[in-house]
């Protein structure tokens, strides 16, 4: 019998892959940890014991940096969020409610905006660097974009996401043509994508990890990682040097006399959009009791 500490690369049927020591160990979860009311993620840090035979058991889950429940993952330095341009259209909403999960769990937001070759991007790649968001422009006609993106992967766990039909698959092939991930067409008739990842995998690549996810719906974003209307607006990290200096403390930046931020977005220092999508955030857990956001 041995015991190692390694990383859950992939869930499925129950069981947990973890790499430990240069290799993966098949295990199974204690009893204990639903008990406990904890999951064990894809990216967890764990140990486990190796016994001479039978299934390999995780006995411990390592204190997390962070976690996300959509995507299901742990210990995130990168959340790069996938978005097309044209089939599907972009859903800049979805974006900033993905952007703002990640902030509000220290996870670095990444912007990619895809199949660039069909449409301009430049109006939407400069709306999330100028709020200081790390975002580009991918096509994978000429893999315009690919050296800059990979770029921002090294040494880091990084999770690539986005609603299906975006090109995910598309744009982790470009970079790592060795996963030879399978990639779905666009429905004609749903304009939507098919999912074809089902689980959520980690891979070692580029010194770090990469994490592919499956695709969701537009609908799934209502359900995405809600955030308290009292931590939100430290989730849309261009409001920041702002805080203070609107004429009411109470300030809620949504449509209050005298408020900074809404003077910013006027003056096109904020973009419209961001603070478009931040209203509509605030509307939706605004009258949300505790109760319920714990257990969306």
């Amino acid at each position: 019998m041995d015991r190692k500490t390694g990383i859950i690369m992939k869930i499925t049927g129950g069981f947990y892959y973890v790499e430990a020591a240069d290799s993966v160990y098949e295990c199974k979860a204690r009893g204990v940890f639903r008990k406990r009311g904890m999951t064990p993620l894809v990216g967890d840090v764990v140990d486990i014991t190796v016994p001479d035979d039978g299934y390999c058991s995780i006995d411990h889950i390592h204190e997390r940096r962070n976690s996300l429940v959509r995507p299901a993952l742990a210990n995130l330095d990168n959340l790069m969020i996938i978005s097309s341009v044209k089939e599907p259209d972009v859903n800049l909403y979805l974006i900033d409610k993905m952007t703002a999960a990640a902030v509000n769990k220290e996870i670095t937001p990444i912007v990619v905006f895809s199949k660039s070759d069909l449409a301009q991007t430049d109006d939407l790649v400069e709306i999330y660097r100028k709020v200081n968001i790390p975002a580009f422009s991918f096509s994978s006609i000429d893999n315009q974009g690919l050296d800059e993106i990979k770029a921002v992967l090294k040494d880091k766990v990084t999770a690539f996401c986005g609603n299906s039909g975006v090109g995910k698959s598309t744009l982790l092939n470009a970079l790592f043509p060795e996963l030879s991930l399978q990639t779905g067409e666009i429905s004609d008739k749903l304009g939507r994508g098919r999912h074809t990842t089902r689980t959520v995998e980690l891979f070692k690549k580029h010194g770090g990890y990469i994490a592919d996810t499956p695709g969701f719906s537009t609908v799934d974003i209502e359900r995405f990682e809600l955030i308290r209307k009292d931590e939100l607006k430290f989730a849309f990290p261009e409001f920041d040097e702002y805080f203070g200096t609107c004429q009411f403390n109470s300030c809620n930046h949504v449509c209050e006399k005298g408020c900074r931020v809404l003077e910013a977005v006027e003056e096109g220092i904020i973009p419209q959009s961001r603070h478009d999508s931040y209203v509509r955030m605030y509307n939706e857990v605004k009258d949300i009791k505790e109760w319920q956001i714990n257990n969306k």
